[in-house]
């Protein structure tokens, strides 16, 4: 079917994305797995082409337009090449709604040209070792005094964590007062007693950093709170649906291209004398997850353009997230059997994409969390 979701301008923006991912950055990617992280010399060149802050204001040197079909463009792109470490979508997808909406004057001034130019990577701290899904059981406190913020705790799989230049941390500055006593704090690189952890060793996405944080007496000036203090978990709630549309819109965009790749597969790899994919069992295979795959594609370009239009709900931004990464999951662990043994060498792209798209199902909120946001808009 097709697809209705773009202008002619994203599809010009696909070309001079598509460009950028093989010239700056597929040429790295054993590299980069390798050290565990990308090259600082990959943002400055994504921000030179214009590839960060597509909605931050031009003055700060953002592409002034506020049209997530330009981030999902980039994102797909990425997918289609590979591309699993380099954090753009946090960056882009996440933290940029944060900046633009609750930062102040002054605030943006500071950070939103090194924001868009590459200089200044951002990150996310909200999981801790005891509390993931459930923010409300956040234990980092940031207590008032004088001009500044004393921050105490510890996150982890913080992603972009190890070469994170602000992160907006996730903080309790009023231990009684419950999901109202949340605030978010932008902590820059070099702050004393802000420590970064180890790079975590995950079993997939070995290319993004992904760290522990530690903040043992970290002094935040005030003027680095982000919105009102008292009120983060209403702004966590209210930017947690573009998150988890991103990461629907990665999903469907690798079932699709593994699937693609696994096609090919079928019809040059032979058995008993003729090709794979010419018996029953292989064409039904594929002709499920042709289906499945078509079905999750309208889906998550319908949710795209309710986002653009600023309709999309808490709850189909869930089921975005829930369906579309079980169904990427689904979709390539069936794949890699139709590759045989070959699927579980990693020099093939279906078994990369397996490991990569394992997490997809556990961040931005698990599937059963997911599955209880539906649930209890349900009025259960």
């Amino acid at each position: 079917m097709r697809r209705e979701l773009f202008e002619p301008e994203h599809e010009a923006f696909r070309e001079t994305a598509r460009t950028f991912i093989n010239k700056e950055l597929v040429p790295h990617i054993e590299e980069w797995e390798a050290a565990g992280q990308v090259s600082r010399e990959s943002w400055r060149a994504a921000g030179e082409q214009g590839l960060l802050g597509f909605a931050v204001d031009d003055e700060y040197g953002g592409g002034g337009v506020d049209d997530f079909r330009f981030n999902v463009v980039f994102d797909e792109e990425l997918v289609a090449a590979g591309v699993s470490g380099f954090g753009s979508p946090l960056h882009n997808d996440i933290i940029a709604p944060y900046l633009m909406k609750l930062a102040n004057d002054e605030q943006k001034q500071r950070w939103l040209p090194g924001f868009c130019s590459g200089e200044l990577i951002s990150a996310i701290a909200m999981t801790e070792p005891g509390a993931g899904s459930d923010l409300q059981g956040i234990r980092t406190t940031a207590v008032r005094d004088g001009d500044d913020y004393v921050i105490n705790g510890q996150k982890t799989f913080i992603s972009n964590g190890i070469m994170a230049d602000l992160v907006i941390v996730v903080a309790r500055t009023d231990p009684d007062a419950g999901h109202q006593g949340i605030s978010l704090l932008v902590v820059e690189r070099d702050m004393p007693g802000f420590e970064r952890g180890r790079n975590l060793d995950k079993i997939g996405q070995k290319a993004q950093d992904t760290a522990e944080l530690f903040f043992n007496d970290v002094r935040v000036p005030a003027r680095n709170l982000l919105g009102e203090e008292g009120q983060g978990f209403i702004y966590l709630m209210q930017n947690l649906p573009q998150e988890r549309l991103s990461i629907g819109v990665a999903s469907i965009a690798s079932a699709a291209k593994i699937l693609e790749i696994t096609k090919d597969y079928c019809r040059d790899r032979t058995a008993f004398g003729r090709p794979i994919g010419k018996f029953q069992n292989t064409r039904f295979e594929l002709a499920e997850m042709a289906t499945e795959v078509q079905i999750g594609q309208v889906f998550a370009d319908r949710c795209v353009q309710e986002h653009v239009r600023g309709e999309l709900s808490i709850e189909n931004a869930a089921m975005a997230k829930w369906w579309l990464s079980e169904l990427n999951k689904r979709v390539i662990d069936r794949c890699l059997q139709l590759h045989g043994g070959f699927g579980y060498m990693t020099e093939y792209p279906v078994a990369k994409a397996y490991l990569d798209a394992r997490v997809q199902t556990i961040y931005g909120g698990t599937t059963e969390i997911m599955k209880e946001i539906i649930g209890r808009s349900m009025g259960f």
